[in-house]
């Protein structure tokens, strides 16, 4: 049995803060846990939860530089969130102004999803369970 058994955060740097948090919280609906000013860095740490085992932490850096979500690189593809109802979702996303994608099945599980993105342009997926 492998001791990774679970995932603990996923970390996320944004362009900016407070739209990012509003985003994360107001949009997608992720109940703070922390919120930390660290003057040192003069970057804020947010941290989210995500259902009851797992966390975002949303990061802003002064002048950090952009990372590239298109076209499809190495490195993060995406995030993915499962959910119960996948046409509330998408209808609550676009309630808010999100542009989402078509909704697809997925050829191999029979399940569907979606993609949207962050306000930096980050893909994420809605899955349902």
């Amino acid at each position: 049995m492998t001791p990774f058994d679970r995932l603990h955060h996923v970390a996320l740097i944004c362009a900016d803060y407070e739209r990012s948090r509003h985003f994360y919280t107001e949009i997608l609906g992720l109940p703070v846990i922390a919120e930390t000013y660290r003057e040192a860095r003069r970057s804020w740490k947010l941290d989210l939860a995500v259902g009851e085992h797992a966390q975002l932490e949303l990061f802003s850096f002064p002048d950090a530089p952009p990372r590239p979500s298109r076209p499809e690189a190495q490195g993060l593809r995406h995030l993915a969130f499962a959910v119960a109802d996948l046409d509330a979702t998408v209808a609550h996303l676009q309630g808010h102004g999100v542009v989402t994608e078509p909704i697809r099945t997925d050829e191999l599980t029979g399940k569907r999803f979606t993609f949207f993105a962050d306000p930096d342009d980050l893909p994420l997926e809605v899955y349902e369970r």
